[in-house]
């Protein structure tokens, strides 16, 4: 059979055994007639909340919460809706703020990209400052001590319309909902506590579950920490349609769109795997290796030890160079030496659970990365290359023998498989 695996901004069509492959997608949604009304009527008929515009006056500072280029909200439709639909409150008033979390800035010109050229010229638009303690107000601490810090200019609004879109997230059960806040735009130190390598390592802390997940839990009891919020998230289909609307109260219509995901998103299988080949959804997810290891660990749920794991990912910014996931990966020898030096009291580095979690897959699997990346970086960040997936399949499906089998998931972490006997 012939799969189109997502793949940057496109596919890779490649080819596989038609009996010894199990193809696994999410249960196919419509995309919405008409996506706007949709949108705006759950603005005003949202879960446990009043109305949006019930809620804002005409001098309610507003800062509206939007993610960044890693994600695939429809930010150029949404937020003109919304600021359509807020367009008696004066402009002064509103923020865009980026969701960045711990990621790079985003350049003017994908701002324009996300949010249009129009709303960038008219509106204040700001980027978070995770290690800039000028642009961060404490509230409280985290459950270990660390102070819990949210950007000023979400701290200083009346009301924090949080956007965004849900799906199954790997160590936070979903992505939406209170993330926009926390980590979305945390300070570096705050969301450094909340993913530390006793919350990664933690068994709860996977896809699919909030309620008994530490890292989601202490998510939540940050982000109420901040005050009024109002939650826009939508769901989406793999062309990136919008299926639904979940607008309201920040943790009620949340928790409506994660059953809704639920349903969809997450497929059971009756058996491990000796291969699982998948993706990183393609655009802009599989922008870097950094976002990869998302993909690694939807695949590696249906693996069997020491299974043979490959992963599409384009990584058109690498892993990225010179961030702080890249430093931690060159300067240390494999997943051993990482889970050691993460297992040390004391020791913590910025974007070191992208790194524990990928040395946690590799203890079960072998990983190779089919990419844009040279076999020498691939190989420094203690992955193999895959240079022809199909190629590598069947020999290994050779090697195996004629019982070993291979799934497949063409849209990477859009699909969240699980065995349905526990195993």
């Amino acid at each position: 059979m012939k799969v189109q695996l997502a793949y940057g901004r496109g596919h890779l069509p490649i080819e596989f055994p038609d009996d010894r492959t199990t193809l696994i997608t999410p249960t196919a949604r419509q995309g919405l007639r008409d996506e706007k009304s949709a949108f705006l009527a759950a603005l005003n008929s949202p879960i446990a909340s009043q109305p949006l515009l019930q809620r804002i006056g005409a001098d309610t500072r507003v800062c509206i919460l939007f993610t960044d280029i890693t994600r695939a909200t429809p930010n150029e439709r949404i937020i003109p809706w919304l600021l359509e639909h807020l367009s008696h409150i004066k402009r002064e008033n509103i923020t865009l703020l980026n969701q960045l979390g711990t990621h790079r800035p985003n350049t003017r010109a994908e701002l324009e990209q996300l949010l249009t050229p129009q709303v960038v010229r008219d509106y204040r638009v700001l980027n978070h400052e995770p290690e800039n303690d000028d642009a961060l107000v404490q509230l409280g601490t985290t459950r270990d001590g660390t102070p819990a810090l949210i950007n000023k200019h979400a701290i200083a609004a009346d009301l924090r319309i949080v956007t965004g879109f849900i799906e199954p997230h790997f160590f936070a059960g979903f992505s939406g909902g209170p993330k926009g806040i926390m980590p979305g735009v945390a300070g570096l130190k705050t969301v450094m506590s909340n993913h530390g390598a006793q919350n990664i390592g933690d068994p709860s802390s996977t896809f699919g579950l909030t309620i008994g997940n530490p890292i989601w839990e202490e998510i939540r009891e940050i982000a109420l920490r901040a005050g009024p919020s109002f939650l826009a998230n939508v769901t989406l289909n793999e062309q990136r349609q919008i299926t639904n609307v979940f607008a309201g109260d920040l943790i009620e219509a949340h928790k409506a769109g994660c059953a809704y995901v639920k349903t969809s998103a997450m497929q059971p299988v009756a058996k491990p795997f000796d291969i699982v080949v998948t993706t990183n959804s393609g655009y802009p997810l599989d922008m870097n290796l950094y976002q990869g290891v998302k993909g690694m660990s939807a695949g590696v749920r249906i693996l069997k030890p020491g299974g043979l794991l490959i992963l599409a990912c384009e990584c058109s910014e690498g892993i990225p160079s010179g961030s702080p996931l890249d430093r931690l990966l060159q300067n240390t020898t494999g997943p051993e030496e990482i889970l050691a030096l993460l297992a040390q009291p004391g020791f913590v580095r910025a974007e070191q659970w992208q790194a524990q979690i990928q040395s946690l897959i590799q203890r079960k699997a072998e990983v190779q990365v089919y990419s844009t990346l040279t076999d020498e970086l691939t190989t420094s960040a203690h992955l193999r290359p895959c240079r022809d997936i199909a190629a590598t399949v069947n020999e290994r499906l050779q090697k195996l023998g004629p019982s070993a089998r291979v799934a497949v998931l063409p849209q990477g972490p859009l699909t969240i498989p699980y065995l349905s006997n526990g195993e």
